[in-house]
């Protein structure tokens, strides 16, 4: 009998919660109530604004949209919706009053908006001191064909080759000469140049010649 009574308290608590939630499905349809939802996309791209900002200007409630430009509300026939999104312009959209269900569904397409900025002049020098100071200091006579010559010149050159890693051919070359001598001298001693009379003769010639003055 208790498992009987407490079936039956059960069985009463569910019917009236049905009672109640059609009881307030049929004064939301009473009142008029729609379910609005949407995509906005851009008229340029038709791609997806996301977090687009959607405000029922009517109620003064609004909702953001998602990441794929999805958003949903609910709103009054009638209502003027505002969308807003950055590089578009903000346009209306008026919900109809003429809708026969409760669930309506949009595709709200956004013209896109030029933006003009200012012109912005960037200096080298970060105030009119410094400028008056490279000013003062400028060397008139230092053009550029002056200051390719001197940055082109043999010791900036020297300097930054000096200063450069050893590319792949260079490297492979040295490891050939490498193994060239090897093969040459096989089995005997390296070659040592000091003691060749040739390359002496071919150096003293050349700083007689004055090859050696113009290195």
């Amino acid at each position: 009998m208790i498992k009987l009574a407490s079936l039956f308290s059960f069985l009463l608590v569910l019917s009236s919660f049905h009672a109640n939630a059609q009881t307030e499905e049929v004064e939301a349809l009473d009142s008029g109530l729609v379910q609005l939802s949407g995509v906005v996309v851009s008229e340029e791209t038709l791609g997806e604004l996301p977090y687009t900002t959607v405000l029922d200007k009517t109620s003064q409630r609004g909702v953001f949209c998602d990441y794929y430009g999805y958003f949903t509300m609910v709103v009054y026939p009638g209502d003027t919706l505002l969308f807003s999104a950055y590089g578009h312009k903000t346009s209306n959209y008026v919900v109809p009053d003429t809708l026969g269900n409760q669930f309506y569904s949009i595709i709200h397409v956004m013209e896109v908006d030029t933006i003009d900025l200012p012109n912005v002049e960037v200096y080298p020098w970060p105030s009119r001191e410094d400028f008056a100071r490279a000013f003062v200091n400028m060397d008139p006579y230092d053009d550029a064909i002056r200051r390719a010559q001197r940055q082109l010149s043999g010791e900036s050159l020297a300097f930054a080759a000096a200063r450069l890693d050893v590319d792949g051919s260079l490297a492979y070359g040295s490891v050939q000469s490498q193994y060239q001598t090897q093969l040459y001298t096989n089995n005997q001693l390296p070659a040592n140049n000091l003691l060749n009379p040739y390359a002496w003769s071919k150096l003293i010639k050349d700083w007689k010649d004055g090859k050696l003055s113009k290195q």
